[in-house]
């Protein structure tokens, strides 16, 4: 009787929990990015998929994209941003923390691609406004 009072109990006790796990799972809301990429949308704009697989355009976002990762004075942030280069003409794109960053990253794309190569989408981003307690 014991034996069957305690897998009685034990089936319970699993259904219960089962029944719990689902219901906070149902209740987890989806996540929504679709605010984060707009600019992506304009056909205008260039994306990273759109990066031609071609030799000289590849080793081009190749070196830029090796010049920023190297640079030890730059966020990971900014080492983040998208290199585009569409017959040797180079786009970048992304937030950055500073202007220093933006201009640092500029300098090396300029270098590699040459000036007159290089557009700059690069946008610094706005610092999290930090919320004042209530006394």
């Amino acid at each position: 009787m014991r034996r069957l009072v305690s897998w009685l109990l034990a089936c319970i006790l699993g259904l219960g929990l089962s029944a719990f796990a689902q219901t906070t799972k149902e209740q987890t809301p989806s996540p929504d990015n679709t605010g984060i990429n707009k600019r992506d949308k304009n056909p205008s704009q260039p994306t990273a998929g759109q990066q031609n697989e071609n030799q000289p355009d590849r080793e081009i976002s190749r070196q830029i994209r090796r010049s920023i990762t190297e640079d030890k004075a730059l966020s990971t942030y900014a080492k983040n941003i998208k290199i585009i280069t569409q017959d040797g003409n180079v786009t970048l794109r992304g937030p950055v923390h500073s202007e220093q960053e933006k201009k640092t990253i500029e300098a090396k794309a300029n270098e590699i691609a040459g000036a007159g190569h290089v557009k700059s989408e690069i946008q610094i981003a706005a610092a999290k406004e930090t919320k004042k307690k209530n006394p």
